[in-house]
């Protein structure tokens, strides 16, 4: 601070001290910048049940693995939407249902398997108000290791002690087999051995169960035959009065892409071509029926419609909204 001349009377340089002093405190003050991000959950009603969408992560997936197309399309789509390539983040989701009598929950992300960035899934479950203790029911859309890692801990151990699993029959013939697995190319192996693991405690303890195609399972909640991506892929109608949601899995991987070319497909398809026929029935069928759909990798809460356009259709993210509305 500038000296005061000297006859500057005593209480008026204590003022201006004084007020020196307190701006320096106001600068001083200022909020460092907390680097976090609100907890990873979403809450929506369906009729009488709740519906949470879970945050497990994010990682980021070379558009190099995208098939049927070229580089210059995908580019182009991808600006389109503002999306950065080559690797473009992409979401790992569940969805936690509520029915009032069971607590289910649709895939339990990927631990951290493959990575830091993912395994949020009891995290954000916690945060949502619920204990994985209390999951009833978990439903796979299939055995990949982003959606069922997460259903153990790092000991092997059951994460959702009390559930009872359910897959598809056709899943399980190819991932639990140790013959394929065994005649798989070496870089494949480990996705099996994700599946066998996410499986033992729950095969142990009687509590892994199987369907055919297409079956009801619980009040208000049916498998869709969704093959292609993997043999038994599968998508879960869950329907309470009049409302319906499709939550489809690994339909889509990329969202700038995949909508409006639905012939791209994407380097983990087990069956390229049935993959591709699988989504432009869904999508047609999402599009003409209305149906509020949930996707494992679409941008979280990953909770929209289907809109079909001249070419090709378009994603259409649901608005945030108090629950109930």
């Amino acid at each position: 601070m500038r000296n005061l001349p000297r006859n500057t009377p005593r209480l008026a340089r204590l003022f201006v001290a004084g007020l020196f002093l307190f701006c320096t405190g106001l600068a001083s003050a200022e909020a460092p910048q907390t680097k976090t991000q609100v907890p990873g959950y979403y809450r929506m009603f369906l009729g009488n049940f709740e519906i949470t969408a879970l945050y497990d992560g994010a990682i980021k997936l070379d558009t190099k693995l995208l098939k049927n197309t070229n580089d210059k399309e995908v580019q182009k789509l991808l600006a389109r939407l503002f999306v950065k390539g080559p690797a473009v983040q992409t979401a790992v989701n569940a969805y936690l249902i509520n029915t009032g009598s069971q607590l289910v929950l649709v895939d339990a992300g990927a631990a951290k398997a493959f990575g830091p960035a993912l395994g949020n899934i009891v995290d954000n479950l916690k945060a949502a108000g619920y204990r994985p203790e209390q999951v009833d029911t978990v439903l796979v859309t299939h055995l990949h290791g982003d959606h069922v890692n997460g259903m153990v801990d790092a000991q092997g151990k059951a994460v959702f002690s009390n559930a009872e699993i359910w897959s598809a029959k056709a899943d399980n013939d190819f991932w639990l087999n140790a013959e394929i697995a065994a005649k798989a190319p070496q870089d494949a192996q480990p996705f099996f051995k994700m599946a066998r693991d996410a499986a033992a405690p729950y095969l142990q303890a009687g509590k892994w169960k199987t369907y055919a195609a297409d079956q009801e399972i619980l009040p208000g909640i049916s498998s869709f035959a969704a093959n292609g991506h993997t043999p038994g892929h599968s998508a879960y109608l869950v329907g309470s009065g009049e409302e319906k949601l499709l939550i489809w899995g690994d339909i889509v991987h990329n969202h700038a892409v995949q909508f409006a070319r639905p012939q791209v497909a994407i380097e983990f398809d087990v069956d390229r071509k049935a993959a591709v026929a699988t989504r432009q029935k869904i999508f047609a069928k999402a599009a003409s029926e209305k149906i509020l759909i949930g996707g494992m990798h679409l941008p979280f809460p990953g909770i929209g419609h289907v809109r079909k356009e001249a070419k090709g259709y378009s994603w259409v993210p649901a608005e945030f909204a108090p629950t109930g509305e």
